[in-house]
């Protein structure tokens, strides 16, 4: 090995140990908590040197988030691989949602601030963090298409528009704002209800007619079977 590569692994190495810093402050404060001094503490750097690694905060906050994408990516990727009905890769995709916003919640909340649009288009990650969303949405728009193909969708769908709906309803079931949430429990139902319930309110949005078994396969998550989730709300507190 050379001495500019081993320099450039170097590099590469104490980049991504800012990162992995960043990322544990992201996620544990608000972005606004967060400055390139707290960061420059956190790695034992003074922020001068910091700057020789990363271009800003904005840019080390985007690439925090273009890690949750990829790992979403890779979760839909594996969806697509799987040999089942067209209807069941779209199902198989929402509950791959709903774990990746379980098992990766900081990410999840990431990524949706790094959509309200505070920040600058010209941030060179935000054109990969855009294109690995529309990877999600194209890998999710061929299931459909597959769908339609073997019967268990809709012919009459456009395969486009209904990864669009079910997309933007994926990000928006599981990214409840808190005001939300307390309507939902104030209801006595708890927020695994509301989301569990969800696959099967938009399953005859997308089932082909007269096709029970695609019904099934658009219901709730495997892991929990429609005897242990009851539709009816939870008994309220402090209420007989």
């Amino acid at each position: 090995m050379g001495i500019s590569e081993r320099r450039q692994r170097e590099k590469e190495r104490r980049k991504n140990e800012i990162i992995d810093a960043a990322e544990r402050l992201f996620f544990s404060r608000r972005y606004e908590e967060v400055s390139m001094d707290d960061i420059a503490r956190e790695v034992e750097l003074n922020k001068a040197t910091l700057y020789l690694y990363v271009e800003s905060k904005e840019a080390l906050f985007a690439t925090i988030v273009l890690r949750g994408v990829r790992i979403m990516e890779e979760k839909f990727s594996e969806c697509m691989d799987q040999q089942v009905t067209g209807i069941a890769k779209v199902a198989q995709m929402g509950r791959a949602y709903s774990r990746f916003s379980e098992e990766y919640p900081e990410y999840l909340r990431l990524i949706h601030f790094y959509g309200s649009e505070r920040f600058s288009g010209e941030n060179p990650y935000t054109a990969e963090i855009g294109k690995g969303y529309g990877t999600c949405r194209a890998i999710l728009q061929e299931a459909i298409r597959e769908g339609i193909e073997d019967g268990t969708i809709r012919a009459d769908l456009d395969p486009f528009l209904a990864s669009m709906y079910c997309m933007i309803s994926f990000m928006r079931i599981l990214s409840l704002e808190h005001k939300w949430t307390l309507v939902i429990e104030g209801e006595g139902f708890s927020c695994g209800q509301f989301t569990d319930a969800f696959f099967r309110f938009i399953a005859p949005a997308l089932s082909s007619e007269g096709n029970p078994a695609a019904m099934d396969d658009l219901g709730a998550p495997r892991t929990r079977t429609p005897e242990n989730i009851p539709l009816s709300p939870r008994k309220k507190k402090g209420k007989k």
